[in-house]
């Protein structure tokens, strides 16, 4: 067979199979077919793994029927049910060769030309090379059946896959026992028809981006001085000598305000992490490479990392929010999809996002938190993750307080003292280099982070619901600063949890006049600090609700 349209009119998705071994000459010239494929940024990304080993297989097998029986749940109605388990939508058994198709993340460490737009080109790329595979297969009288009804993170713990490897799925290669009268398979056993000729339809209309300019309410709050004397009353009538709680006396009158109750209850406490990527992290300001905040993500989803400990230690709902990390996720992992973009453009040379992008993540953060609203919860911590974030923060800060980025540049995932020189000065470069506008929303658009203005928008938003916010450390407060100069008032909700050891973080507290609860040295984010003190936050409510009066003990305050 060589005509080229013959070939592509012949490939088919094999589920059937003889045992003829696959000879090695027809894998090789298959993988060099592959090998030709079109590459971005000529990085040789994609790899391949072969799998000849009867128990290896019989174990992705069961991987394969786990989420099969997961499938078969999805699926509409009884008739369905029963037509989908009659199809045969694996050979990996039967196959004699399985070879995996993977591409490697890790090139993304240094900058790769045809990446810029999205990292998923080199997915991309492998995908080119496994189309190419096919072909060269079914030209040799071979064939291949694509398996990706599986749980991934699985199946690459099973496989033993680097971190930085990402399979395609699982593909059975051999030679087809079954040719399906020239048709698809599926199309063959009246499962869906495929289309005789492709959808085309040309686009001939500019569409003008419409994204609606989120606004919050900022009203002028009187403080109701009746309700705060009433308030401060039952504070000092409790059986202790007057303020000798110290804050957590001031704790339980803020949040009687906040909550306009003398028996205030906190209610479904939540942790919302938002995570994102950054452009400047490509310009050596982290001691870790950008793939990382994909990795932390994982981590999160697993239940592996500290917020989750401490979420878990102290009954708080966590929610994980992908607010523009560079990578797609699988869907049916646990986590909110508020993607703006995979991770901003490097404000060295240009704006990190749009002003389309900015009212953008303002709306996604806002939405996400009425919907936590919605449940009836009425406290919310703000976490975050993304390599390269305290950079960002920096450079909000010093523009915000006006303050030089050397008095706001902190050591951020630990980086030595060469490079926090270097930090400092890549960060003064990029102020320098600004040439916006000079109000607020340009620079925040120009300098930003997507995962610190969807904060910045959940706040804002948290303050409309009349919510308690727990605010974590550096970049949370940065996020904080920035929903303090659209609504003033909304510091009256806030409470901040930790003094962090960034540098920066205790300006900005100085700045807002405001003390933190816990000084423990802490800079890793994810909202840790939020789940740390959030016990001695409800210390406070407890002793507002439950400690006895004077006058309810029977105790005399003469004596006191």
């Amino acid at each position: 067979m060589t005509n080229l349209d013959d070939i592509l009119k012949s490939r088919r998705d094999t589920r059937h199979f003889t045992q003829d071994v696959v000879p090695d000459e027809v894998l090789e010239k298959a993988l060099q077919a592959g090998h030709w494929a079109p590459s971005v940024g000529l990085t040789d990304a994609t790899k391949y793994y072969t799998i000849k080993s009867a128990v290896l297989k019989k174990a992705i097998k069961n991987l394969f029927l786990d989420y099969d029986e997961k499938a078969i749940a999805l699926t509409d109605n009884q008739q369905q049910k029963r037509d989908y388990k009659a199809l045969k939508l694996e050979a990996i058994e039967e196959a004699p060769l399985g070879l995996v198709i993977c591409y490697d993340r890790s090139v993304l460490d240094n900058f790769t030309i045809g990446t810029v737009g999205s990292s998923e080109a080199i997915k991309f790329s492998s995908v080119c090379a496994a189309q190419n595979i096919w072909l060269s297969l079914t030209e040799q009288g071979y064939s291949m059946g694509w398996v990706s009804i599986l749980n991934y993170y699985q199946f690459k713990q099973l496989l033993g896959l680097p971190e930085n490897i990402e399979p395609l799925g699982y593909f059975c290669v051999g030679k087809p026992a079954t040719d399906y009268d020239k048709q698809p398979m599926l199309q063959q056993l009246n499962w869906k028809q495929k289309q005789e000729n492709p959808v085309v339809e040309e686009i001939t209309v500019f569409h003008q981006s419409r994204v609606k300019t989120t606004t919050f309410k900022v009203k002028n709050e009187v403080e109701s001085a009746l309700f705060a004397k009433a308030l401060q009353h039952k504070i000092d009538q409790k059986t202790k000598p007057t303020g000798s709680l110290g804050v957590l006396e001031l704790l339980a009158k803020q949040i009687g305000i906040v909550f306009q109750k003398l028996e205030p209850k906190i209610v479904q406490p939540h942790i919302v992490v938002f995570a994102a990527d950054h452009g400047i992290a490509n310009h050596c300001v982290s001691a870790y490479p950008q793939d990382v905040t994909r990795q932390m993500v994982t981590n999160f989803l697993d239940g592996g990392a500290a917020i989750n400990v401490f979420c878990k230690q102290h009954s708080i709902q966590l929610l994980i929010i992908d607010a523009g990390v560079n990578y797609d996720f699988p869907t049916n992992t646990n986590l909110i999809s508020a993607k703006i973009g995979k991770g901003t453009q490097s404000f060295l040379y240009s704006a990190a996002m749009s002003r389309t992008e900015l009212q953008l993540c303002y709306s996604k953060g806002s939405k996400i938190v009425a919907s936590i609203a919605k449940t009836g919860s009425n406290c919310i911590g703000f976490g975050e993750m993304g390599i390269g974030n305290t950079a960002t923060a920096s450079v909000l800060m010093s523009i915000i307080l006006a303050l030089p980025i050397e008095d706001c540049v902190g050591r951020g995932t630990g980086i030595d003292d060469e490079k926090l020189i270097q930090k400092i000065n890549i960060l003064n470069r990029c102020l320098d280099n600004y040439e916006g506008a000079a109000d607020l929303d340009s620079k925040l658009a120009y300098f930003g982070g997507f995962e610190i203005m969807q904060m910045v928008g959940g706040m804002l938003q948290a303050k409309e619901q009349s919510m308690l916010i727990l605010v974590d450390g550096f970049i949370g407060s940065v996020a904080f600063l920035i929903a303090f100069k659209k609504n003033p008032f909304i510091l009256k909700n806030a409470i901040f949890c930790h003094s962090s050891a960034e540098q920066g973080h205790q300006k900005i507290l100085d700045y807002l006049d405001v003390r933190s609860v816990l000084q423990l040295d802490l800079r890793l984010g994810e909202g840790t600090g939020c789940a740390i003190a959030f016990p001695i936050i409800q210390s406070a409510v407890a002793f507002l609700n439950d400690m006895a009066s004077f006058e309810s003990a029977g105790v005399n305050t003469k004596e006191i």
